[in-house]
């Protein structure tokens, strides 16, 4: 048995101390109310069948490789052509997770001479790819146009501006056509949208919000995910054919993985041709989220903050607090794990509830009123 170093040890200890100690939990006997399967389409039988009858067509079990080695293959550089044109993209490169595809993309391409400017609330995997990159940053207020303005003008290089869509802890808009004009008077700006949250669920079909604003081809680089409302996984950059060129050849987390396996392919393929036919659950979700928000804004609780993306929260600003409160709803049968810091900023804790189409109008009722009896009691 090897000792354990103390600096884990006592970093562990203190996470007890905080109340913020993590651990893996396995609700699936609840209602879902926090998983990012806004669609349901992890669920949805048609796309097993369909992913099922293309895989005995051709049982490949394992990718075998890197794409540069043995990995690659007729069927992914297909599947990233469909997604280039559905998403309408120059051209596209697939990463096996949006994790490693913005790690990816922020330390390769931004250089030394470059300024990475990003909102202060983008995903931890953005976070990772700056802390790797050689590029100067800077982050920016949260949706703050007057301090990116600021930010620009100390920025040297090229400047690279990273931002989500839709905020994965907020829910939230990012103000994109604002960002796009105020780009538009600094010469050498790259606008970078992480669109995991709006990835189809926005625009027609889910083509994401930059489609829906119609903005996509003012954006130099869109990641889609297809492990939230795709039910899926993995990634996607629509970047320029340039750039693609360049992440082939210098992008470590591309080059050195092993390749997307082919029932992982397929089962893309198949989501997209879903969700392609099936744009009624789109609508379904938008309903239920305004049936959400209207119940809970007749209850009136405290620290409610609607929006119109499925992600929705309460904020709770106490560890002790939020970790009662979360648990008497899972005592009612309701999944909603509590969102501790330093997940969040301490002062930030919340309740991020996470509505789908598959969601009945009797459970957001339920759960509206049973949420305003569990913020009152803890």
């Amino acid at each position: 048995m090897h000792s354990i170093p103390n600096t884990v040890l006592k970093k562990l200890k203190q996470r007890k101390t905080d109340n913020s100690f993590r651990q893996l939990n396995n609700n699936s006997e609840k209602i879902d109310f926090s998983s990012n399967d806004y669609l349901g389409l992890a669920q949805s039988e048609e796309i097993h069948k369909k992913l099922l009858n293309s895989i005995s067509k051709k049982p490949l079990l394992g990718s075998s490789g890197s794409r540069l080695l043995t990995g690659n293959s007729n069927e992914i550089e297909s599947l990233e052509l469909e997604l280039t044109q559905f998403f309408k993209g120059e051209s596209g490169l697939l990463f096996n997770s949006g994790y490693d595809a913005n790690v990816g993309f922020f330390s390769t391409i931004p250089q030394k001479s470059d300024t990475i400017l990003y909102d202060e609330y983008i995903h931890a995997s953005i976070r990772d790819g700056i802390r790797l990159s050689f590029a100067k940053s800077f982050s920016i207020k949260h949706n703050d146009v007057s301090d990116l303005k600021q930010k620009l003008q100390i920025a040297q290089g090229n400047i690279y501006i990273a931002i989500e869509s839709i905020y994965s802890m907020d829910g939230d808009e990012a103000p994109i056509k604002s960002i796009i004009e105020i780009c538009k008077t600094v010469d050498n700006t790259y606008i970078i949208v992480d669109e995991a949250h709006s990835t189809g669920i926005y625009g027609d079909k889910g083509e994401g919000l930059t489609h829906q604003l119609g903005v996509e081809n003012e954006i130099f680089a869109r990641l889609h995910t297809f492990g939230k409302a795709m039910g899926a996984h993995g990634a996607l950059w629509l970047i320029p054919s340039k750039i693609k060129e360049y992440l082939i050849n210098f992008c470590r987390p591309f080059i050195y993985t092993t390749a997307m396996p082919f029932h992982n392919v397929q089962h893309i393929r198949a989501s997209i041709w879903f969700i392609q036919n099936n744009t009624h659950l789109i609508d379904l979700l938008r309903k239920r989220i305004k049936q959400f928000s209207d119940s809970m804004n007749s209850h009136q609780i405290a620290g409610y903050s609607a929006s119109t993306s499925p992600i929705q929260i309460i904020k709770i600003t106490d560890n002790n607090r939020i970790k009662r409160i979360s648990s008497l709803l899972n005592k009612k049968g309701f999944d909603i794990p509590p969102i501790l810091s330093p997940t969040v900023p301490k002062g930030e804790e919340r309740l991020r509830i996470c509505i789908h189409s598959f969601n009945t109008l009797k459970d957001i009722t339920d759960i509206s009123s049973i949420i305003a009896e569990a913020v009152n009691e803890a």
